[in-house]
């Protein structure tokens, strides 16, 4: 890895705590992730939203084992950031042992009896990026098959990162041809593309406002958060197949058992 000037350690970071609100305002605005933070996440200062971001027990820690790992000072430089929430980058090749064991370290002793899957045995899973939290770390992946599917499915679906190609826009509403996560035969899976409608404003607020047919883009809880390069959805893409390829095996294993 070259070295980094303070210019571009300045960019980076910047460019970073833009991405990382981005991702991060609608799970926070639903309430499903971090504390309330009002519209901190939307309109506060860089300041504002580093502090915010520090406070967030998910995606902070993951940050800064990622920082440690690949000798990168800023939690919040924007290579981290990215490859945290689509996959791939810096974070794609750390050994998953040492991964698992500090993120553990950190996360670990937050833990209650509800998150008592949490162990070593998940570097069989671990990535250094959000599926792998969605998928391995949080429980809900481990609630289905109970007969009770919808829910921890529809929480898993929205969860993830989506990737989608605008098809049309008509005032404030997109139509998005993606792939929706289904559990056919006890396997997860996504669909063949499929049309969503999202809403390009909501509370006043776009992360994309000037959206258009033809972008491909990313959506988090049913919002807009950026637009995506080819490479970007390449990574995305990957990061998911391979994450629900290592999480079907756990189920079926746990079937098995």
């Amino acid at each position: 890895m070259q070295p980094s000037t303070p210019g571009d350690l300045n960019t980076q970071g910047e460019e970073g705590v833009e991405l990382f609100a981005r991702y991060a305002y609608a799970p926070n605005a639903l309430g499903f992730c971090g504390p309330p933070l009002g519209a901190t996440l939307r309109d506060g200062s860089t300041d504002a939203v580093r502090a915010a971001a520090a406070t967030f027990s998910g995606v902070w820690p993951y940050l800064q084992v990622l920082s440690r790992m690949t000798g990168i000072a800023d939690p919040l430089d924007c290579r981290l950031v990215e490859s945290y929430w689509l996959g791939g980058g810096v974070g794609a090749d750390l050994d998953a042992v040492e991964f698992t064991r500090e993120l553990l370290d950190i996360i670990g002793p937050r833990a209650g009896a509800y998150w008592s899957h949490l162990g070593p045995d998940l570097s069989g899973e671990a990535a250094a990026n959000h599926c792998f939290h969605v998928f391995g770390v949080y429980p809900w992946s481990r609630l289905l098959g109970t007969g009770m599917d919808e829910q921890p499915l529809n929480v898993l679906d929205n969860c993830r990162i989506t990737w989608g190609t605008v098809l049309s826009r008509e005032a404030d509403e997109v139509e998005v041809s993606c792939r929706v996560l289904s559990y056919p035969h006890e396997t997860l899976e996504l669909s063949e593309p499929a049309v969503r409608r999202v809403l390009v404003f909501v509370d006043g607020y776009s992360a994309v406002p000037d959206v258009r047919a033809g972008d491909q883009v990313a959506v988090h809880w049913g919002r807009l958060c950026g637009r995506l390069t080819d490479e970007q959805i390449g990574a995305l893409s990957a990061s998911t197949d391979r994450q629900l390829r290592v999480t079907n095996q756990r189920l079926q294993r746990c079937r098995d058992a």
